[in-house]
């Protein structure tokens, strides 16, 4: 396993990358409601990259059609937006993007509420979003990768939900998938040792029913296999010499 630790001036790249990216998810949150199509979402969310002098990295990676990832309801992820699938009030739509800017990828997703959404529904995206601040407390040299599996897992079980096992997080930099990955459930092992310089894609992905997942006949959409509601919530961070950075998030999408 080959674990890039970044240089000040990647590190930089990678932060600029970031905050456009997350340009682009505050704009994409306000387009968010009934009646707006998912490749209409797909469709800003290609012009907003580009207006921003970048590439959408997940447009034709690996065959994948659409810059924006679109997944509503118990779509867990890759969802492939369509100009018929309209959302509806009460939906919940989880968005996963990336660009690349002057070489260096950035990776985020949200799950947002289309309208007014179930309390069920607001607590899944909550307990989603705080399972990642959870796993990122254990983001500090001197800890092991799988220390942050473990923070996840031990934060989402006992309310009850499904954690993703087929897909996982992920190292970033020059590739949008680098090692190492990075799991969502406790481990047995420890992973490897935490360096300062290194930069990960985290991104819990929780079902409100069981953990199992199933693959539509596009080879793209995951959802779950009891059909329940699915959340994501992901942020590309930085371990330092202390606290983790968080480079897509400085407040403009929480």
């Amino acid at each position: 396993m080959a674990v890039s630790i970044k240089t000040a001036r990647e590190i930089e790249l990678m932060r600029q990358s970031a905050r456009l990216l997350e340009d682009v998810f505050a704009s994409l949150e306000a387009a968010v409601r009934p009646g707006i199509s998912t490749k209409e979402i797909d469709r800003l969310g290609e012009k907003l990259i580009r207006e921003h002098g970048c590439e959408p990295n997940f447009l034709h990676y690996n065959g994948y059609p659409a810059s924006i990832c679109v997944s509503v309801n118990d779509e867990v992820v890759h969802g492939i937006p369509h100009n018929a699938h309209i959302l509806q009030e009460g939906d919940i739509v989880s968005l996963d993007a990336g660009l690349i800017y002057k070489g260096y990828h950035s990776d985020m997703a949200r799950t947002f509420g289309v309208g007014e959404i179930s309390e069920e529904a607001k607590k899944l995206i909550q307990v989603t979003r705080q399972s990642f601040f959870e796993g990122i407390k254990m983001a500090k040299p001197g800890n092991h990768l799988y220390d942050i599996s473990n923070a996840i897992d031990s934060y989402v079980t006992p309310h009850g939900y499904g954690i993703v096992r087929d897909l996982v997080g992920h190292g970033i930099g020059t590739k949008l998938h680098e090692d190492p990955q990075v799991p969502n459930f406790a481990q047995k092992k420890r992973g490897l040792l935490l360096r300062a310089g290194m930069t990960l894609a985290i991104e819990p992905m929780i079902n409100m029913g069981r953990a199992d997942v199933e693959w539509l006949d596009d080879d793209w959409t995951v959802v779950t296999e009891d059909g329940s509601l699915s959340a994501h919530y992901e942020n590309t961070i930085l371990i330092t010499d202390g606290e983790p950075e968080i480079l897509t998030m400085s407040g403009k999408c929480e």
